[in-house]
């Protein structure tokens, strides 16, 4: 392979995947609305010349390159969490900044700009010949930013898509990422007793209930479990909940959300019980529960699932990564960084429910992640397509 060649191709796109990206950044596109620019993307894959390009009852954009036996893909989630405080954005979120260097706007880095590189990687693929005995599926996929990876469980479980191994997209800054901690959402609950707020000796204040279980959480965090490669369990209060019939009552219901990190080695299991085990949840009869997701998608389609996010690790030997570190050397010429996300991605479906085996390569930088003046750098776009064009051939000749 003439990984020169591949390199000036990617680069005599630079214009059309940056153009292509400002479009759906204009677009607003927040999880469940998603469907004005799944339409962007499949004008954009029909332009490129993809084989074949279908959207799943879910919403999901399915498109395909070449008729090879093994199956690669590529995702990239294409909803967006909001602006946020609009007056801390120097430009608009959605119309955007652009000079020779950077693009500024919601989704630029989380991560609109992975879609635009995989398209225009799959165009140098067409361009230079580069097919072979693979069949590339790039996918844009909705309702991450909600609920990451469940699109995932409908694309194995439904579509009936399970591929050899998975290229996520989200931002790595060019870096090799191979595992992230998962997650889970969990609702504590304490129940009371309302009377008038004049004589509240007569009820039992569910605030109250819940502040020692609160100092107790936080004191849970600094003793989680550890692990060397993906770093500590974390856990943090993130929403605040009450129940009372008025301002003048003593409150009969409180709850609390809990964003908890798992490392290697933890289960949802382990992380309910913890906290079912402080003293203050046994001693105030506290409700420990994981939630669930069941919010429609664009299309109205509801797939319900809990809200766990499992922890992933592929080795560092395995195909899968040292195929993409063999590509990273031959196209660039020197040793990627092999790393992990801080943050979770839709791989805690394709490899941490199903064991379909995934790598991280993405433009973008995580530190943009839902930041505002959110921004990515045009040539890690362009080098992105250039590694997407040349990974599935790398895989399929070597390992």
């Amino acid at each position: 392979m003439d990984f020169e060649k591949v390199m000036k191709q990617a680069e005599s796109y630079r214009g059309d995947i940056s153009k292509f990206l400002r479009d759906m950044i204009a677009i607003p596109s927040e999880s469940c609305n998603e469907e004005a620019v799944i339409l962007r993307i499949k004008e954009e894959m029909e332009k490129v010349g993809f084989d074949r390009i279908e959207i799943d009852p879910m919403g999901n954009i399915l498109g395909y390159i070449g008729s090879g036996s093994r199956l690669v893909a590529m995702d990239a989630h294409i909803d967006t969490v909001g602006i946020g405080d609009r007056s801390l954005w120097e430009y608009d979120p959605y119309e955007g900044y652009e000079d020779d260097e950077i693009i500024v706007g919601r989704g630029a880095s989380d991560q609109e700009g992975g879609m635009a590189s995989m398209v225009y990687g799959a165009r140098i693929i067409k361009d230079l010949g580069l097919e072979d005995d693979y069949t590339l599926l790039v996918t844009g996929t909705v309702q991450e930013e909600d609920c990451d990876g469940l699109c995932w469980q409908y694309i194995i479980n439904e579509d009936g898509i399970r591929p050899e191994f998975v290229v996520i997209t989200e931002p790595t800054s060019l870096n090799i990422y191979r595992g992230q901690r998962g997650r889970m959402e969990i609702k504590v609950a304490t129940k009371g007793l309302s009377c008038h707020g004049s004589v509240p000796e007569r009820g039992d204040n569910a605030i109250y209930k819940m502040a020692p279980l609160l100092q107790e959480v936080r004191a849970l965090h600094e003793n989680l479990h550890d692990d060397p490669f993906l770093g500590k369990g974390s856990l943090t209060v993130s929403e605040i909940f009450f129940s009372s019939p008025s301002r003048c009552a003593v409150a009969d219901g409180c709850s609390i959300s809990i964003d908890r990190r798992l490392t290697h080695g933890e289960t949802w299991e382990m992380a309910l019980q913890e906290i079912r085990n402080l003293p203050a949840a046994k001693e105030k009869n506290a409700e420990v529960s994981m939630y669930t997701y069941e919010r429609p998608s664009y299309t109205g389609l509801v797939y319900p699932t809990k809200c766990y996010f499992p922890t992933w690790v592929l080795e560092e030997d395995h195909p899968a990564c040292q195929a993409t570190v063999k590509a990273y050397r031959d196209l660039f010429g020197k040793e990627p960084l092999v790393d992990k996300w801080g943050f979770s991605t839709n791989g805690v479906s394709i490899m941490g429910r199903y064991g379909i085996p995934c790598i991280g390569f993405g433009p973008g930088h995580e530190d943009q992640a839902h930041a505002p003046n959110e921004r990515t750098w045009k040539d890690e776009l362009v080098k992105a397509a250039a590694l997407y064009a040349v990974i599935p051939s790398v895989y399929v000749q070597n390992y």
